[in-house]
């Protein structure tokens, strides 16, 4: 498989930027072709301008327009295009960041917002006139994982836990982004308590993206539904006979995993949470 790693932590000695490494070296290892953009060591530009589209700078700039135009005309920065052709190239896509906020670091997002535009990312449609999106688009076969860290000790990650599941933040970048431009997504990795990991946590940790990697062309990716797949109305609202009385983010899964973390509002709970959750390293 070809394979771009996107890495975003400005510490090349960080726990993230040492794992990136070796888990590049692991998939070398089993034969795949890998790809790292590092967008730190790049120096990468996060900031979206009318700039990158040429844009006269007395007219009102309309993103959205304004990068579809340039994408057709083939004028959007060297940069930019540079990211795009090496997602055009990968089989498997893997996203590693630390938590920072309960949110990727504003360089990743930076990535995200100059590189996913309208005319590649969203905004396209297929032969038959209609949207490409959540299931199919660009990335419509492949893979991404995302790999990320985070201070909090794990039970606070959880079902239960006071940051939220992970699954759920990371619900834009896993659904709203990743699936949303066709790519199946597999579960990610969260390693938690990094803050204070020892140097065998930090050799677990290797252990565990390593084992995650030997089955990034196997693994079984989270049951998003797909817009097309029959589960939605003409509106994009889930149909009312599936996920009954549920609401939130989990009722866009159509496995059970969804119906154990969100169940119906009526259901009512009462738990302890940690008393400490740290909120980001990496």
């Amino acid at each position: 498989m070809n394979v771009l790693w996107v890495v975003a932590h400005p510490e090349p000695r960080s726990l993230t930027g040492v794992l990136a490494a070796d888990g590049r070296a692991a998939l070398e290892e089993q034969g795949h072709a890998v790809r790292v953009s590092d967008l730190y060591a790049m120096g990468w530009n996060p900031v979206v301008t009318g700039d990158d589209y040429r844009h006269p700078p007395d007219e009102r700039l309309r993103v959205g327009e304004a990068s579809q135009r340039a994408y057709r005309a083939g004028e959007l920065p060297h940069d930019v295009v540079a990211e795009q052709e090496k997602l055009r190239w990968a089989d498997a896509l893997v996203l590693h960041f630390p938590l920072w906020w309960f949110g990727v670091p504003a360089i990743l997002k930076g990535w995200v917002d100059r590189v996913f535009v309208e005319g590649f990312a969203y905004g396209v449609r297929g032969d038959d006139g209609r949207t490409r999106r959540y299931g199919d688009g660009v990335l419509a076969g492949t893979r991404a994982l995302v790999v990320t860290s985070a201070g909090g000790p794990s039970p606070v990650f959880g079902p239960r836990g006071i940051n939220g599941h992970v699954d759920d933040l990371l619900f834009p970048l896993l659904h709203g982004t990743l699936f949303y431009a066709g790519a199946q997504v597999l579960p990610p990795l969260l390693l938690a308590g990094a803050d204070r990991f020892t140097d065998a946590d930090a050799d677990r940790a290797r252990a565990e993206l390593r084992e995650r990697l030997a089955q990034i062309g196997t693994a079984t990716p989270l049951a998003y539904r797909p817009q097309r797949g029959g589960d939605y109305d003409e509106r994009l609202v889930l149909l009312p006979h599936l996920a009954p009385g549920r609401v939130g983010v989990g009722v866009h899964r159509g496995d059970d995993v969804g119906a154990a973390r969100h169940p119906s509002p009526s259901a009512g709970s009462s738990c302890l949470l940690p008393p400490r959750a740290p909120l980001s390293t990496g």
